[in-house]
């Protein structure tokens, strides 16, 4: 069964969480504050945590930052009344992989849950990049969720990052709109391949030297993207 940690000090919101991943299928475990959510996202096999950022005894950004420094990889969905980019931008330069803004609606953040088990279901089947990846002028940290063109930082909206990684993973092979939509989106079915297209043309505009002729993110003709060094 799927397992789920939720690191929430909000005894009503933790127990409807609770409740509502219950009912989804999900096994779930709950804790209150920052210190032992720690511990139980150590010692579990947990599939996702959801964090709060507003916790007592630790944050939820010290939570975050000591999980990926001990190599704890499982996908984090940040949940917080904090709602300001800059706050953000932090939660997805720590390692966060989504964020959810309270108050937030039940169906969004289920499905935003669907997503992130999909995509980390996807990714272990997938070669695990290095600390540090290059193409062209462009360096990519998945350890810090960081990209530099040119030794300046690059700030990716979240989808282009996953979109990028999901890319990046392929090391040169093709991936198909499909394959995009499914990883990064939890989507199926053609009627979105458009997302795809308008995320990579969003890539190409700040990785690329020239957007419209692109050295690096290539189009593969009715197929999908590929990375070339």
């Amino acid at each position: 069964m799927t397992r789920i940690l939720v690191i929430e000090d909000n005894k009503n919101l933790a127990t409807g969480l609770r409740n509502n991943l219950e009912i989804e299928g999900y096994e779930v475990e709950v804790a209150s504050e920052g210190t032992t959510g720690l511990s139980l996202a150590r010692g579990s096999q947990s599939d996702l945590v959801i964090l709060d950022l507003m916790l007592p005894g630790m944050d939820g950004y010290r939570v975050l930052r000591t999980m990926r420094e001990e190599g704890i990889d499982t996908p984090v969905l940040i949940l917080s009344a904090r709602g300001e980019e800059t706050d953000k931008v932090l939660g997805f330069h720590l390692g966060a992989d989504d964020y959810v803004a309270k108050p937030f609606g039940l169906l969004e953040l289920l499905a935003r849950v669907d997503a992130l088990l999909r995509r980390a279901a996807s990714a272990r089947g997938k070669p695990k990049l290095g600390s540090v990846v290059t193409f062209g002028d462009v360096q990519v940290d998945p350890g810090t969720h960081t990209v530099r063109r040119s030794g300046e930082e690059v700030t990716l909206r979240p989808k282009e990052y996953d979109l990028l990684i999901a890319l990046l993973q392929r090391r040169g092979q093709v991936a198909t709109r499909t394959e995009l939509l499914e990883e990064v989106w939890g989507y199926s079915g053609e009627v979105y391949s458009r997302t795809v297209d308008t995320h990579v043309a969003e890539l190409r505009r700040k990785l690329e030297e020239n957007a419209a002729e692109p050295r690096h993110i290539l189009t593969v003709r009715k197929t999908g993207y590929r990375i070339q060094s």
